[in-house]
């Protein structure tokens, strides 16, 4: 009975290491920092949320391309602006809409590689955040 156990966990741990391995693997091939597409990939992961922004800026740094820092710039300054509305007494009340909708059209953008500023304001966040 105890060498079946044996055998069972030694069976088990051999197939974690694999499938750890095939993982590692895939995730080396999705994030390559040579892909053309990693631009891409950094420009859609941060629109999601802040912690994807916080993930796509860390990514970002390891391979900087225009396109993804283009969005990220973006994105900042998108939260930023849905925050300070969310301040303002009677424009609070939208300010989830307009922060919804504007990361929407951005989203939409960065997935048809497409480098279109933020309504309005899209100017002055990429020269406010230039350093991204």
């Amino acid at each position: 009975m105890a060498d079946g156990n044996k055998d069972f966990g030694k069976d088990f741990a051999d197939d974690a290491k694999k499938a750890a391995n095939e993982f590692q693997e895939e995730v080396k091939k999705t994030f390559d920092p040579n892909s053309p597409d990693n631009g891409k990939i950094v420009a859609i992961i941060a629109h999601l949320t802040i912690i994807g922004w916080v993930v796509a800026l860390i990514m970002n740094s390891q391979n900087r391309t225009e396109f993804g820092s283009f969005y990220i710039r973006q994105t900042l300054g998108i939260w930023l602006l849905t925050f300070v509305l969310g301040i303002i007494p009677i424009v609070g009340c939208f300010a989830a809409v307009i922060g919804i909708v504007l990361i929407i059209m951005s989203l939409i953008n960065a997935a048809s590689n497409k480098m279109d500023l933020t309504i309005v304001v899209g100017e002055y966040f990429q020269d406010w955040f230039k350093s991204l």
